[in-house]
């Protein structure tokens, strides 16, 4: 600029906005919070008539411990539901709730009287309820304050406890409707056991880990076969639970497997196998047990076939029997016979029966109407054996802490002695574990409350089925939207091939079974359980009054049954229910009581973790077709695990934690909610410092984004505004885009796609709209005065900040809050009390969008040869260029002439020719039919707008283009 040339810089219609440039979110997102709060959002949009009504039903976190990343995952994606539905029209309601009941807390309570030196069992059973209770409000306390950091909107003053008076007393009355529609029974059966907490778990309360256990090979002789060949041989069986060989009833073998009879003809020194010994071995498993036996070929050899028939004489003895000291435990003969879960793919082809501790076996002995000669009880509720078991009394499966106890060591030496050994070993495999203690299960048959889920229910709720799992089936295919589809099959083959529910936990804390049982009786008799309905709502009485502690008062049982029957003919059951069928039942006590809950008290969405297709949307499953005769929810949501950057499970031992108040304290909510909404939520998710990075980056970026629309539309008013015909084509594009993407972003909140909505705004805003319809047009927001172009454009802005907000606020709750407050700023403006606008279908233009996304190709062309010059530090800016493009197509040259095409290569002037295009021009391989050469701009530097044109100059304002010169006039 020559020295005279006034500095016009004041004239120019600059950027004007207080949004900054660093967001400070870990700063600034605890006022926002504070003002929602002030405005009473999550209420003031329940005031919205007329709205059609869409519940989100929260799956109960557990109220013990600080939120790990999968909570966050979780309810950031529940949030991202309910404020995207809400903004689509919707009345989204979200209760958010706490599972509270239950043995993790025990557990804490126990570890507190551990640490005291104090005893749970000398404890008031009330006094220690009440310690649990207090434990789970203080959690939930925490974790609320946690949880709304988040930016998770909803009833947080007033959420479901699965504790609370009310809650206990509906959970009562559904176990009820078990015990009056007749599918509630006791029975006896191996259930997983935790020896450690002394209680029955669920399938969903255990989880697998490696674990290394001792393997042995058990030699049972053969008796009273009246065949020599076969009389005093042994059948050999191998187990990994050498524990389980003092419950032995029995050994079962394939009907299809082929045997044979082997003897040892040699033996190395350290061997337990003795010259002559003969055992029958499945032909396939021969060579492998007499190698674990350390027998190698040349020790042993095969005499004869061992048909089916000769099985069926053979009569076997426990490798205890006659043992000194005995007492005759073991004298009995061994059940021998056929049984279809045996294989010849690993083990002998022989399988041990101890159907006390297998489900396998004690379905097959249920079903042979054998149970009574086959059950046993060994093994105590602290997995120790009965203190009368010979040689094993008192002897531990697992230590106390969990570790290997003494019961197989003691197991095996006791079978060395008596010669009972073949070989043993130790095998590393997939054992389960409880998810509280850590510790290993063991399958102990113990009594418990079973949910018949095979028995016809008859509550005349039959439209879906007439038992449990009929209605369960029929309820996935025919009520359920699963998302992603996959969830589904994974519910339904768990569904199709579960045992019946149990019900009964052996602890303290939960709502008690409410239910008697008549003295003298036994549980298969039609008397043994009282039905009465006048019972049945004295208890409910009490439990909405006094909780479910009124239970454990002195006198409960006189007084809930006296003036009805007679108390002292029956006994009051003390187990607690299984609290998956606590959560299985906030369907009823939240969606159907609460006035808040959902009109026909069913949910429109369960949204969890893959695991609980096991967990809690199949306990819900279970418990409703119990209950209501369908499933409670119309749709299913499942989300993957967290893991680390390098798709490791997080732990505190590896260092590799990510969590979620570390996260929120260094970069902010919005962060964290911006990295789920990024995510492909179906599978696992992986977090680390430096996605976060990546994350922050995408972050900035969209900020910029919105601050530059801010800058622009600083005095914009409906003056300004225009209509739709009246724009420029560039403008109509963008509107055609916006139109585009606003069925892509509806569509894909409405499918729960929240990566595909927000990846299709991410490259709108950061591809067409920031690298290309900004670019193009500062130029005219800058330095037009008041024309058709500038109007037109900060119309645009207008229409597109209103989008991009309400598009964006279900993600950015926090962000999209404080760009919309720049704007409307008012004490009660929120942009998370309006709605996405709609968008005319109008706008769409096809013909249009295919004109100009072949005019943008061209002008990449253009933009890539001008790069090179400015590599090549030719030129400084793009605007020092006024390039000639060659065009092999004079219908394309026709298009651009009748459009700015210098302004949008943003050069000061652009020549359009189809003359055939020197060899030097600059070409692209990807776009046919262009070539572009060089040629510098002429003439001066506008002082203005810093277009080089050849009328600077000429004007009444110094140093100043025509287009200023009319700007400033």
């Amino acid at each position: 600029m020559c020295a005279e040339t006034p500095d016009y810089k004041n004239t120019l219609n600059l950027p004007q906005t207080d949004f900054p440039m660093r967001a400070g979110l870990p700063r600034r997102e605890p006022e926002w919070l504070a003002r929602w709060d002030r405005l009473g959002v999550y209420d003031r949009l329940r005031e919205k008539k007329g709205r059609v009504p869409f519940t989100l039903h929260d799956g109960p976190p557990y109220a013990n411990g600080h939120l790990h990343i999968g909570h966050a995952l979780n309810k950031i994606l529940k949030d991202m539901v309910v404020r995207s539905q809400q903004m689509m029209g919707k009345d989204a309601r979200y209760i958010p709730g706490w599972d509270c009941h239950g043995l993790p807390i025990e557990w804490k309570i126990e570890e507190q009287y551990r640490k005291k030196g104090k005893n749970k069992d000398e404890v008031n059973v009330i006094d220690f309820r009440q310690e649990c209770r207090k434990f789970a409000e203080g959690w939930v306390d925490i974790q609320r304050s946690e949880f709304q950091r988040l930016g998770v909107a909803g009833k947080w003053e007033n959420p479901y406890l699965t504790m609370n008076f009310h809650a206990e007393r509906v959970i009562a009355e559904e176990f009820m409707k078990f015990l009056m529609n007749g599918t509630l029974y006791q029975g006896s059966k191996p259930v997983m056991w935790s020896p450690i907490e002394k209680t029955a778990l669920a399938e969903a309360e255990v989880e697998y880990h490696d674990k290394e256990s001792p393997t042995i090979w058990v030699k049972f002789r053969i008796v009273g076969t009246d065949d020599a060949t076969l009389d005093c041989a042994h059948v050999v069986i191998w187990t990994t639970t050498p524990w389980t060989i003092p419950s032995n009833k029995a050994v079962v073998y394939g009907s299809d497997i082929s045997y044979g009879l082997y003897e040892v003809t040699g033996r190395p020194e350290e061997c337990w196998a003795t010259i002559g010994d003969r055992y029958i071995l499945a032909d396939n498993l021969a060579l492998d047990v007499m190698t674990k036996a350390r027998l190698d070929e040349t020790m042993y050899r095969r005499l004869c076939d061992v048909t089916n028939d000769d099985l069926a004489k053979i009569k076997l003895t426990h490798p205890l029997n006659g043992a000194e000291g005995s007492e005759g435990e073991w004298d009995d003969i061994r059940d021998f016979r056929a049984a279809d879960f045996v294989t010849d793919t690993e083990g002998t082809g022989f399988v041990h029966c101890a159907p006390s501790h297998g489900m396998e076996e004690y379905e097959l002995y249920r079903d042979l109407g054998m149970l009574e000669q086959v059950i046993t009880y060994n093994v105590m509720d602290d997995g120790s054996f009965r203190a009368d078991l010979p040689f094993f009394g008192g002897k531990y499966i697992l230590n106390r802490k969990g570790g290997e106890g003494d019961a197989n060591k003691t197991v095996i030496e006791k079978l060395i002695e008596v010669g009972g050994l073949l070989a043993r070993g130790k095998i590393k495999h997939s054992y389960p574990h409880s998810w509280r203690s850590k510790a290993p299960v063991i399958y102990r048959n113990t009594p418990q409350w079973f949910a018949a889920i095979d028995r016809v229910v008859g509550d005349d709720q039959d439209t879906y089925g007439k038992t449990i799992r009929e209605r369960a089936l029929a309820s996935i295919d025919r009520l359920v939207e699963w998302t992603p589809k996959t969830g589904r099959n994974r519910l339904y083959s768990m569904i199709e091939a579960r045992p019946d529910w149990v019900l009964s936990r052996q602890r303290a804390w939960g709502v008690p079974l409410t239910c008697f049982t008549k003295k003298g009786a036994l549980p298969t008799d039609a008397d043994y359980l009282l039905r009465n309905d006048d019972v049945n709502a004295r208890i409910a009485e009490a439990f909405e009054a006094y909780g479910a502690d009124v239970w454990y008062q002195e006198g409960a049982k006189q007084r809930f049954l006296t003036g009805i029957v007679d108390p002292e003919a029956y006994d009051q059951v003390f187990d607690i229910l299984d609290v998956w069928f606590d959560s299985g039942s906030t369907h009823a006590f939240v969606l159907r009581d609460r006035d808040d809950g959902s009109e026909d008290g069913f949910a429109d969405l369960y949204l969890e973790g893959t695991d609980q297709h096991r967990g809690w949307f199949h306990s819900s499953m279970l418990q409703a077709c119990g209950t209501r005769g369908r499933a409670p929810y119309r749709g299913v949501l499942t989300h993957g695990f967290t893991l680390d950057e390098k798709g490791m499970k997080m732990s505190k031992s590896l260092g590799n934690t990510i969590v979620p108040e570390q996260v929120v304290k260094q970069y902010g909510a919005d962060i964290l909610r911006l990295w789920v909404a990024q995510s492909d939520y179906s599978a696992d998710q992986r977090i680390g410092p430096e996605i976060l990075k990546g994350v922050a980056d995408s972050y900035r970026r969209l900020r910029n984004t919105m601050r530059f629309m801010l800058g622009s539309l600083h005095d914009f008013s409906e003056a300004d505004r225009i209509e739709p015909a009246d724009m420029p084509e560039l403008e109509q594009w963008v509107l055609h885009r916006l139109a585009e993407l606003d069925t892509r972003v509806c569509d894909g909140y409405t499918a729960y796609d929240f990566q595909g909505v927000f990846q299709a705004i991410f490259t709108f805003a950061t591809v067409d709209l920031s690298a290309f319809y900004f670019d193009v047009r500062k130029d005219v927001l800058y330095c037009d005065g008041d024309t058709v172009e500038r109007r037109a454009a900060r119309t645009v802005l207008d229409i597109l900040f209103h989008r991009l907000t309400t598009w964006l606020a279900p993600v950015l709750v926090f962000t999209m809050e404080e760009v919309w407050l720049e704007r409307f700023g008012g004490e009660d403006s929120s942009v998370h009390l309006i709605d996405i606008p709609e968008t005319p279908t109008a706008w769409l233009n096809p013909e249009l969008s295919e004109k100009w996304a072949m005019i943008r190709r061209l002008r990449r062309v253009v933009t890539a040869a001008l790069e090179v010059q400015r590599t090549e530090k030719v030129i400084g800016a793009s605007l020092e260029a006024a390039p000639v493009v060659y065009l092999a197509d004079q219908a394309v040259k026709d298009v651009l002439e009748q459009m700015p095409f210098a302004d949008i290569c943003i050069t000061s002037d652009l020549t359009l020719s189809t003359d055939a295009a020197p060899s030097d021009a600059f070409t692209m391989a990807e776009v046919d039919g262009i070539a572009v050469s060089f040629v510098k701009a002429e003439g001066e530097k506008c002082g203005r707008c810093w277009k080089i044109l050849p009328n600077v100059g000429t004007h009444s304002h110094v140093g100043v283009c025509g287009r200023c010169d009319n700007a400033l006039s």
